[in-house]
């Protein structure tokens, strides 16, 4: 069936948040309902984070009419709901790039428009962000209003409660709008809740309240503190926001999310506020809301591929090889099914890490600890002392987080925690915020740590098996994002000798020694530099730590040039070969070492492939370093007589 874009006058008449504040209520319901139509059209044809968007339409709407963006500063906690929100906000010409090359990004970002002024695409910063923004209005004297939207799953970080922890101690006006889409903090709301929301963020009530603290402050102090504890109560009990009141916001709701007549008044009440310090709004929303099969769908399309408007149904892609995260699910259960001591955590992202189908085969083995990965780890550490061979799923971006965990808490004491790294190196569209590009480098220069990186899907069962066998500390194995390379594997994979590479071609006049995945490129490049009639020997390191000495060693004597590849930054698994090289004098010499890593500067988002192009990840790349480490000319280079 095909789908025809409906008309949208109201929406056509928004080119800046500014136009809205002219609009009566019943026009920005309109505009919401077309803004919702507008949001499916495009994600239908980007594909991305669709289920959020819908859910923040309304409060979108709203706050944009409301406030006085971008002078009011708008955060958006992760961003990946803030599509309805670049469609507001000027972008709406460019709302069918998204997340393709050269286009939108798929999350905010402050290069991309005045309406962004803070980039985000891991969770839970918002608060501190804002906090920040709000006390450096406060230090210029300006009056502006800062306001950060976050949900209630961002709100499992403990950097949220730090936030909110340190602004409820301050005098700075901060509104921070609790988006409650998963039911999970409030109950019911409805008539009465609205009433209820719109009396206590009224300023006559909040001018009331405040006369009742001054004239409670004369009491003596028992007294004083128990009726300030009893009002606070008495509206916790009424409203469900008692745990935000003794952290020092001033707490409104939970009002419905997606009803403008009660939105509106109570965002109203709050901007025209007195009151300093930070206020807290509940507002209670739905995932996938306006759209049936989002709406149904268990994760409430949290990420799409191109989707039939229509009739829901997403684009599939051609039948492959499994994903490499559905190899290390099925790889951690074989060892989970053969060994009781195995268990999974992952912090929130059960889907994303492949978890769930280990959640269902083992249900009291798998730990979602929420968006806490500095918790998963040490919980991890604290379940390694038991006994238990404990894997932490994490993406490598998400790691970064949990840093100090892993130095202090796990490394310091060689506990035996396997941490299992997905999305390592380019991602795609998700763009740089996810491109595990770092983990070699800060993993690598810890002690204790054993570094593996999987070539294809064979090589990632047997790290899973290798990670599980290994009691001596901790061990870390990275995989990327996508599809392996169709390679057969057995059911269980078998252990590695642990710092032990392998050699998959013989050659005599070049070395490729390859790092993770760029394995099947190497041999390409092998290909072509044969071709040009040099003998290549191509390498898989298997191991950034232990390094496999004897191979790094051997590939450079016996070879004119030299080149390691790895799809991680500087610093990495080429700096721990050249170190090698270095103290055993091997760089002194006629060898012609060339490390390939990604380049000093962030990749945005496009194809993998175009990523890998940019980044000199390629075969392409390989052979233009080696034939420039020999001083040959590759554009002019015929075929000579072999090197071999």
């Amino acid at each position: 069936m095909t789908y025809q874009a409906a008309p949208k006058p109201m929406l056509d008449r928004v080119r800046i948040p500014a136009d809205l504040r002219n609009f009566s209520q019943g026009q920005l319901e309109q505009l919401a309902s077309e803004l919702r139509q507008e949001t499916i059209e495009a994600v239908s044809i980007t594909g991305g984070h669709l289920g959020a968007s819908l859910g923040v339409i309304e409060l979108t709407v709203a706050v944009h009419a409301v406030f006085d963006t971008p002078d009011d500063r708008l955060i958006w906690d992760v961003g990946h709901q803030a599509y309805p929100h670049k469609i507001l906000t000027g972008r709406r010409d460019r709302i069918r790039t998204l997340r393709q090359g050269g286009g939108l990004s798929g999350f905010t970002r402050r290069s991309e428009s005045e309406y962004d002024p803070f980039g985000a695409a891991h969770s839970s910063t918002s608060i501190s962000a804002g906090l920040g923004m709000a006390v450096g209005r406060d230090l210029k004297g300006d009056g502006n209003h800062v306001i950060a939207v976050i949900g209630d799953g961002a709100m499992s970080a403990g950097m949220a409660y730090e936030a909110m922890n340190n602004a409820g101690a301050m005098k700075s006006k901060l509104i921070v709008i609790l988006n409650d889409n998963d039911m999970s903090i409030a109950p019911p709301v409805g008539a009465m809740s609205a009433y209820l929301s719109r009396l206590f963020s009224s300023r006559s009530y909040v001018n009331l309240r405040q006369l009742a603290a001054q004239v409670t402050k004369r009491l003596p102090a028992p007294m004083e503190r128990a009726a300030r504890r009893a009002e606070e109560y008495a509206r916790g009990l009424l409203t469900g926001g008692t745990l935000f009141e003794e952290l020092g916001f001033y707490y409104v709701g939970p009002i419905d999310g997606h009803n403008l007549d009660h939105l509106l008044p109570v965002m109203r009440h709050i901007r025209d506020s007195d009151r300093t310090g930070p206020w807290l709004l509940h507002v209670v929303t739905k995932k996938g809301k306006g759209y049936t099969p989002a709406e149904e769908s268990a994760d409430k399309y949290h990420g799409v591929s191109k989707f039939n408007v229509v009739t829901g149904e997403q684009t599939k892609a051609p039948p492959g090889p499994p994903t490499y995260t559905k190899v290390f699910a099925e790889s951690l259960i074989a060892e989970a099914e053969a060994d009781p001591r195995v268990v999974a955590v992952t912090a929130a992202m059960p889907a994303g890490t492949g978890l769930d189908a280990f959640a269902k085969r083992f249900p009291d083995r798998c730990f979602d600890v929420g968006i806490a990965e500095q918790h998963a780890v040490t919980f991890a550490a604290g379940l390694a002392t038991e006994g238990f061979k404990p894997f932490v799923a994490i993406y490598s971006t998400f790691l970064q987080r949990a840093y100090d965990q892993v130095v202090h808490d796990v490394a310091i004491q060689n506990l035996p925690v396997r941490l299992a790294m997905d999305r390592a190196g380019l991602v795609g569209a998700d763009g740089a915020t996810h491109a595990g590009s770092f983990d070699i480098a800060y993993l690598g220069c810890l002690p204790n740590m054993v570094l593996m990186a999987a070539a294809d899907e064979a090589e990632l069962s047997h790290m899973v098996a290798t990670a599980a066998a290994h009691d001596g500390g901790p061990i870390a194995l990275r995989y990327p994002r996508g599809e392996g390379t169709g390679v057969a594997r057995e059911a269980r994979g078998s252990v590695l000798p642990i710092g032990k590479g392998r050699v998959l071609r013989e050659g005599s006049s070049i070395a490729i020694l390859s790092y993770g995945t760029r394995l099947a490129e190497a041999m390409k490049a092998a290909d072509a530099l044969a071709a040009r009639g040099f003998s290549t020997t191509v390498a898989d390191a298997r191991f950034a730590k232990p390094l496999d000495t004897d191979l790094v060693r051997n590939l450079a004597r016996n070879h004119a040039v030299m080149l390691t590849i790895e799809e991680g930054s500087i610093g990495g698994f080429g700096s721990f070969v050249m170190h090698d090289l270095a103290h055993a004098g091997l760089l002194d010499g006629a060898t012609k070492f060339r490390p390939l890593t990604l380049p000093d500067r962030y990749i945005d988002h496009d194809k993998p492939e175009k990523q890998h192009d940019q980044a000199g990840m390629t075969a392409r790349h390989m052979v233009a370093a080696a034939l420039g480490a020999l001083g040959v000319d590759d554009t002019a280079e015929a075929a000579q007589p072999s090197r071999a």
